[in-house]
């Protein structure tokens, strides 16, 4: 007998029903020679510190650093887990070959890796390993099925990934809180939150630190077409005026003419962080939202697996384009041009050395029926970024004009499509203009040495300050270490190097909101009082500092690749985290809590307007929502885990029970849901009431 675990129920029926295990059974299916299991989530989890050593319960500065002398891993308290973990250790005990379906990626290897090594496997085991859950996907994949031990480094990756984030973020929040917090209030320091609050911070306190200046600038209408002053701002309107005066007095003439024809290359396809940046600048999606919208997409069989981190595809799929391209009729009236000719093989696209486990996100083909709006908006980003990749270059005529009026030197630039290209395929889309693009600006034909009347004027301005960080633009930095990076090229040559991966990103920004050290005003984030108290406590550079945080995160790669040893990397973090300990131990005490905090002013709209200073107070301390802890109230055997618009029972199809984000309008909070579970009722709302339990 053959068993599968797949990473979560609905993967498992679908893999079930294609291998033909069509008997159903108590925590999976089983025909045809198979048998087909799942997880749902995690299952196991490394030890917590008072497994190690009963004293390590209690949080205390001297018995700091915390380092096992080896780590271990456990199973997850929760009812549902523990009845599925026996079904899946009962059935690996007695298989004759285990095929590990997990999720295709360093998060999905770990959950799987551990479940099996607490199962006591000692079966052989496979690999399926695919990029879509299409029964096409899924039927290759079984007729190419992979030794398990070709993902050693990467199953030693998300090892080293847990161990690292394990030492670091247990003992440095220990250390920080025990030294500098106030009350019950917990600083909690981590491996890549930090780093991420720390480029927060810089730009906030750039933003605060901003004096809007009023500056004057001279411009000048010859023929219709508005020229600038090719000077330095002037700082007082008395010596614009002076100018003013000056052009009045002389004619303008032009001293140079040129146009040039240019492309614009096609944008390349979405790897998870630029649809995640997309998707923020085009509908205000936060990186999580996003994240779920295009999870979902792919466990509805219409997506590739999305998360990645490449913007290219195996060079073996350029046979295929053609097909998914026809089957995506709804975008019929776009892909008709494409596929009017051969598809091209371009090297922009197709790169093997560019693809290591998976390839970008691409649509599968499958129609895309019965999406909610959030969802067919992001699987309309991937369908027409795809589309795209595929059609003629955008050819462009960019024009500058030079001219004088005495001796002041004047400038305009202008830029005319004259081809569209892929451009066609975002008609009266302007969300889609890249970063420092400029708008189509017409300029008619000047010939040097021309010469006429104008029509000078004073332009007044003000100073802007630093833009605040948007979702959009923290993926960025989070993607490039911090760097400032436009260019497509540079941008794939720094991902090795920047911080976090691109699956977890949405979730420590999350989590910086969570525990208050950031806020959002409109898309804007800014850092809250706690958030750059913390920043400014915290003196060793390692962790704040994206760009060596990114060469962590290199190392991490390194060892994917079977470059670097999982055990020197765990030895350099155990010598950091010994030294910090040190460090902090002795450092200077200032103490921090957490305050009620509103984001900074937006100094974009005010940059002249003083912050007022605002009384500190001290609020009552909230206990987390332990969400993965709750227990289903109706058969009280599975957990309740949570889905795209309610949390469930893990066992829904059979038990049925949900309670949805929303009742009557109103968003429900963590502790509303875990007060609905545990006690019955939440304020007027009652479980029995609402949801039909008794």
């Amino acid at each position: 007998m053959k068993v599968c675990i797949a990473e979560k129920p609905s993967v498992a029926r679908d893999i079930a029903e294609i291998i033909g295990a069509k008997q159903r059974k108590d925590g999976y299916y089983e025909g045809n020679g198979y048998q087909v299991t799942w997880t749902f989530g995690h299952f196991c989890t490394l030890k917590e510190p008072h497994d190690y050593y009963e004293q390590w319960k209690f949080w205390r500065l001297e018995d700091l650093p915390m380092i096992p002398p080896s780590f271990g891993i456990k199973l997850i308290e929760n009812n549902g887990v523990q009845k599925q973990f026996k079904v899946i250790e009962q059935l690996v005990q007695q298989c004759d070959e285990v095929i590990n379906c997990g999720d295709a990626g360093q998060e999905g290897e770990l959950i799987q890796r551990w479940v099996l090594l607490k199962a006591k496997c000692t079966a052989p085991v496979k690999r399926l390993w695919i990029s879509s859950l299409t029964e096409e996907a899924i039927r290759n994949g079984f007729r190419q099925l992979r030794d398990a031990d070709q993902y050693n480094n990467l199953y030693a990756a998300g090892s080293a990934r847990a161990i690292g984030d394990w030492l670091l973020g247990m003992n440095a929040t220990r250390l920080f809180t025990k030294k500098f917090a106030v009350g019950k209030t917990v600083l909690s320091i981590g491996r890549v939150q930090t780093p991420t609050l720390a480029m927060i911070v810089a730009r906030q306190k750039e933003i605060n630190a901003f004096v809007s200046e009023d500056y004057w600038e001279l411009k000048t209408v010859y023929r219709d077409t508005e020229f600038t002053a090719a000077i330095d701002r002037l700082g007082s309107v008395e010596k614009a005026q002076k100018g003013l005066a000056y052009l009045q007095e002389h004619p303008f003439e032009v001293t140079s003419f040129e146009k040039k024809d240019g492309k614009e290359g096609n944008p390349r396809l979405f790897d998870l962080t630029s649809l995640q940046v997309a998707a923020n600048k085009k509908y205000a999606y936060s990186a999580d939202d996003t994240l779920k919208y295009v999870q979902n997409l792919y466990e509805k069989k219409l997506v590739t697996y999305p998360r990645v981190d490449t913007t290219y595809l195996s060079e073996d799929l350029h046979p295929k384009v053609a097909g998914i391209l026809q089957d995506m009729t709804p975008y019929a009236a776009l892909t008709a041009p494409v596929l009017a000719n051969p598809i091209p093989k371009l090297k922009t696209v197709f790169d093997d050395k560019k693809v290591t486990d998976h390839h970008a996100i691409i649509p599968t083909g499958v129609h895309p029926g019965g999406l909610g709006q959030e969802e067919k908006r992001v699987y309309d980003l991937i369908a027409r970024r795809f589309i795209a990749a595929f059609y003629p270059e955008c050819k462009i005529s960019n024009t500058t004009v030079l001219g004088k009026v005495g001796q002041v030197p004047f400038k305009v630039t202008g830029k005319q499509i004259i081809e569209p290209g892929w451009k066609e395929v975002y008609a009266n889309d302007v969300s889609i203009k890249k970063e420092g693009e400029e708008e189509e600006k017409f300029i008619p034909d000047f010939v040097v040495g021309e010469s006429g009347p104008h029509t000078p004027r004073i332009h007044q301005g003000k100073t802007s300050p630093p833009k605040a960080f948007t979702e959009a633009s923290l993926l960025r930095a989070m993607e490039t270490a911090g760097k400032q990076v436009d260019n497509e090229e540079m941008r794939e040559l720094l991902k090795d190097n920047g911080i976090g991966r691109p699956s977890t990103r949405a979730n420590i920004i999350e989590t910086l909101f969570r525990r208050k050290y950031i806020d959002k005003k409109k898309k804007n984030i800014f850092a809250t009082q706690t958030g750059i108290d913390l920043i400014d406590t915290i003196q060793t550079e390692l962790l704040k500092s994206p760009e060596l945080t990114g060469q962590w995160e290199r190392k991490l790669r390194l060892i994917e690749k079977g470059e670097y040893a999982m055990d020197t990397f765990k030895d350099e973090l155990i010598t950091m985290v010994v030294d910090l300990t040190k460090e902090v131990k002795t450092a200077s005490y200032k103490t921090i809590s957490i305050v009620p905090d509103t984001p900074a002013p937006d100094k974009a709209d005010k940059a002249d307007k003083a912050d007022k200073p605002k009384k500190e107070r001290k609020p009552r301390e909230k206990k987390p929502v332990d969400m993965a802890a709750l227990t289903c109230p109706k058969c009280k055997e599975h957990p309740l885990i949570k889905g795209n618009s309610a949390y469930g029972c893990a066992n829904f199809k059979v038990c049925g029970f949900k309670i949805p984000f929303e009742v009557k309008g109103k968003k429900l909070t963590e502790k509303q849901i875990q007060d609905l579970v545990t006690k019955g009722k939440a304020g007027k709302l009652t479980l029995s009431a609402t949801f039909e339990i008794q």
